[in-house]
């Protein structure tokens, strides 16, 4: 979004001037992330969560390039170079388990950064697009992150694979020949193990060129707030640089002060003790499960109990991947015209005591044994979130009355009175 008020790019001495003119990426830069990059004044650590995603998925393919040098995507060895990595590589153990909890921590980081654009609507014009894109990139990080949890070949990550895997043998006619072409044979073996290390180590560096068009298209409309209005005036806006850069360095070190205690402390805890144990084609787990981050749309497949029409396990399927790609519905299904929950009594009631606890049931279903109460739960909480999403969602956009706007972001941040102005040192502002 073009700013009247932003500040232009001014090289310092001759060879920054030439740089300029040759290759202007410190003029990029300064226009991206810089004093030349003008922000809502108002935004809360919840917009901090942007800046730690990237800060991640940088993470997960620096020590994943790293781990790749050591690691032989062979089902013979595959393990045999897990452990050689945690007990022989100079700080392999390290670089390990900041791989693997750093994809919890990324997903982590993620689902809070969706839910903040559920609260405040960041899916409604003009930003459309910008979380088409989001959607794009979660969709990719999923994938590679479920080649990942393959590639130690341990027990649970053999039988992770022989069940997602298995899934597409549920699409009629077609389902078995297309299982057998994407496993390169009757199960996960070597085949499988080395298409999803090539797989694995491709799809980050994808999803970092969606990243910059993410943010390429972030730039166009300029940031959303809290409040969910525009910016109006200069005083609505403050630089990125120092302000948010200071505030974003703030949330980064707390989350690596919680992150580094994991990896050094308590890293297994995420993990599965079986994945510990070498894959045996000939021994089933007592209890198959993904990692935590899959645990809602693996609940949302294993709902599905009984046939109908179709197979429960191709609806298990189906309702398993519209899940997320009914978020690309998200910005023509809500149709008010006030972003932020904030200022929507009925859609922030149904968030906070709808979808919120209808997403922890998921969580905890996902990841609890295939029995009652957990499957009659988990088809409650699967019931709710399509209903929220398709049902709740336009009904409300349609029928609730919005509290009153403020006029302006500065409004909303120092108040109506008109001497609470930006810069006002008067004893009536500071009052």
């Amino acid at each position: 979004m073009s700013f009247p008020w932003a500040k232009e790019y001014t090289p310092a001495n001759d060879f920054t001037k030439w740089v300029d003119e040759k290759l202007p990426l410190p003029r990029l830069v300064y226009n991206a992330v810089g004093a030349g990059y003008p922000v809502p004044r108002n935004l809360s650590y919840f917009w901090n969560f942007g800046v730690l995603a990237g800060f991640c998925l940088v993470m997960q393919i620096v020590t994943g390039v790293i781990l790749a040098m050591h690691y032989a995507p062979n089902a013979l060895v595959a393990f045999s170079s897990t452990e050689h990595i945690m007990r022989d590589v100079n700080w392999g153990w390290m670089l390990r388990y900041a791989h693997a909890n750093g994809a919890s921590f990324f997903f982590l980081v993620l689902y809070i950064h969706i839910f903040r654009g559920f609260y405040y609507s960041s899916y409604k014009a003009p930003r459309e697009m910008i979380w088409l894109l989001g959607v794009v990139i979660f969709l990719l990080v999923m994938a590679t992150a479920f080649m990942g949890y393959v590639l130690p070949w341990g027990q649970m990550s053999f039988w992770g694979a022989k069940v997602i895997t298995g899934l597409f043998g549920a699409i009629p006619l077609i389902g078995e020949p297309l299982q057998v072409w994407l496993v390169g044979g009757f199960a996960p073996d070597n085949a499988a193990l080395n298409r999803f290390f090539s797989l694995h180590f491709l799809l980050p560096f994808v999803t970092l060129g969606v990243v910059i068009l993410h943010v390429w298209a972030l730039h166009i409309p300029g940031s959303s707030n809290p409040t969910g209005i525009e910016v109006k005036q200069e005083s609505d806006t403050i630089p990125f640089h120092p302000y948010y850069t200071a505030k974003d360095g703030f949330g980064l070190g707390v989350f690596l002060i919680i992150y580094c205690a994991f990896v050094f402390f308590i890293p297994n805890l995420l993990g599965h003790a079986d994945n510990y144990i070498e894959a045996n084609p000939l021994a089933t787990p007592a209890h198959i499960v993904p990692e935590w981050y899959f645990y809602p749309f693996y609940a949302i497949l294993r709902a599905f109990t009984f046939d109908f029409v179709l197979s429960a396990k191709l609806w298990g399927v189906l309702a398993m991947f519209s899940s997320i790609l009914l978020w690309f519905l998200l910005p023509w299904l809500d149709r008010s015209p006030v972003r932020s929950g904030h200022y929507r009594p009925m859609f922030r009631k149904f968030f906070w005591f709808g979808l919120v606890p209808c997403m922890v049931v998921l969580f905890i279903c996902g990841g609890a044994p295939a029995e009652e109460p957990y499957v009659m739960l988990s088809q409650i909480a699967t019931a709710y979130y399509f209903i929220h999403f398709l049902v709740i969602i336009p009904v409300v956009s349609s029928i609730e009355k919005p509290e009153p706007l403020p006029y302006s972001i500065t409004e909303a941040v120092l108040g109506s009175d008109d001497s609470a102005k930006l810069g006002d040192t008067t004893p009536a502002a500071s009052a």
